[in-house]
């Protein structure tokens, strides 16, 4: 084959497609995993709690209300929360990180 059909530009540009794919897998795996020197031992996930969001039935801890996950009866109480990844509660309409409850 040369080049004058074309096929040296297609070789190059699937060797540039392929080295920046496994770019991003090696990037990933040392992200997500402990594989790798230099990563974390275990990936955790940070959590918060975002209250005023939850449910009816659907929050997951007690509060001075109640001693057990689920218990809530009314939505959106501003005593109940749940567990959501960091940085999510204030995307959430009405969640706060705080509760105002007494």
């Amino acid at each position: 084959m040369t080049d004058e059909a074309g096929g040296g530009s297609h070789r190059l540009g699937n060797i540039a497609v392929l080295g920046g794919a496994l770019l991003v897998a090696l990037s990933a795996v040392h992200r997500y995993t402990h594989v790798l020197p230099g990563s974390d031992p275990t990936f955790q996930l940070a959590h918060e709690r975002c209250y005023g969001v939850a449910r009816a039935h659907m929050n997951d801890c007690g509060t001075s209300r109640h001693a057990c996950a689920w218990r809530t009866t009314v939505d959106a109480s501003t005593e109940e929360w749940i567990s959501v990844p960091a940085g999510t509660c204030g995307r959430i309409a009405g969640g706060r990180l705080r509760n105002s409850g007494g």
